[in-house]
């Protein structure tokens, strides 16, 4: 989780966020890619590859909103591919974990308390300003609470129960609705145009988490009842 964060917000530093969302976006291809070597009744199989090329087809779309202006910034962008290679091995870590029945709260709760521990020679790598009454300030304090609470500690409980019901290929398929669930609630919310070029990258992204998401339930339900000889 430390090299996750770090390398993800770094690569923020020398690189455009689209290019970073784009990049980040083929999370569920490294995935899949070590879940096929290190975990059991998990295969990388062609119709999830057909999917996810639909679906980062549709990602790209939602990114360049029509500029189709391509910005290569190599530092930046390199690190924005290590990141989901690093989240991938956290995901098989996760459902390594989740089959020796460790109750997910409580395994979340060390991963996050390593995490911290690892993160805190980094504030002597970086300009970190303490600074505690900036606190003081309710919207920086709800900001906090919030990335603590809901996109932190809800989140990855909730991520790390779906991985250990539904296996890491397919819990990692659902990264792609990101952009679109993003897209759609800059509309509602900021008032942002959606253009009909986002509308086709929504529908490719939909589509193709659709596909790949379908192999994966054909794949549990196969697990789930063997057939016997």
């Amino acid at each position: 989780m430390t090299l996750y964060f770090l390398i993800e917000n770094i690569a923020l530093l020398y690189t455009t966020a689209s290019n970073v969302g784009v990049i980040v976006s083929i999370a569920p291809f490294f995935t899949a890619v070590l879940a096929n070597f290190f975990l059991d009744g998990e295969k990388l199989t062609r119709r999830f590859l057909i999917g996810f090329g639909i679906a980062l087809s549709g990602i790209l779309l939602i990114a360049l909103n029509g500029s189709f202006v391509l910005q290569l910034n190599p530092v930046g962008d390199l690190l924005a591919f290590i990141a989901p290679a690093v989240w991938a091995i956290y995901s098989v870590l996760m459902r390594k974990i989740g089959q020796l029945c460790y109750h997910t709260i409580g395994a979340t709760r060390k991963v996050f308390f390593y995490g911290l521990i690892f993160m805190l020679p980094a504030l002597f790598l970086f300009e970190f300003h303490w600074e505690l009454g900036r606190f003081t300030s309710m919207t920086n304090l709800s900001n906090v609470l919030y990335l603590g609470l809901g996109a932190s500690a809800l989140c990855f409980v909730s991520w790390n129960r779906a991985v250990n019901l539904l296996g890491a290929i397919q819990t990692s398929v659902y990264i792609y609705l990101v952009p679109v669930i993003t897209v759609v609630s800059s509309a509602l919310i900021l008032q942002e145009q959606i253009t009909w070029v986002i509308v086709l990258g929504a529908f490719l992204t939909l589509f193709g988490s659709y596909i790949s998401e379908r192999k994966g339930q054909k794949l549990n339900n196969k697990n789930t009842n063997p057939r016997r000889d």
